[in-house]
């Protein structure tokens, strides 16, 4: 692992800490009930602190699997994981809100995602 591999998670890791901080700020002195712009922020606030928490950890999973050897496009792959898996935490928190989720409507959104990362990965 190079050093600006180190620091760039120690980075991504210190801004979801936080991000989760912001979180935790917003859920203790907000209500989503009486404000619903509280709300959408919360939800935006869980969704980039999940996938800022997300980023680094993938790559270090993809880092461990090549047995310790950092391949090119591992850091975008892991980027946009993160990606994925934010926007999906920000958009179920929504429909919570909002009081439209369903199980149906979870498993739909993640199968989609899950779909769009695999077509995304797949080697040529």
């Amino acid at each position: 692992m190079e050093r600006r591999d180190r620091l760039a998670n120690i980075g991504l890791l210190a801004a979801a800490a936080a991000a989760w901080v912001a979180v935790a700020v917003v859920i203790l002195t907000q209500d989503p009930i009486a404000d619903p712009v509280a709300g959408f922020g919360g939800a935006a606030l869980m969704g980039l602190a999940s996938g800022l928490t997300v980023a680094p950890l993938a790559w270090l999973v993809a880092y461990a699997r090549h047995r310790r050897i950092a391949y090119r496009g591992d850091w975008a792959r892991a980027l946009r994981r993160g990606g994925w898996v934010g926007l999906l935490v920000g958009l179920l928190v929504a429909f919570r809100i909002q009081g439209v989720l369903s199980l149906p409507i979870a498993v739909f959104v993640v199968v989609i995602v899950a779909f769009a990362e695999i077509t995304l990965t797949v080697e040529r």
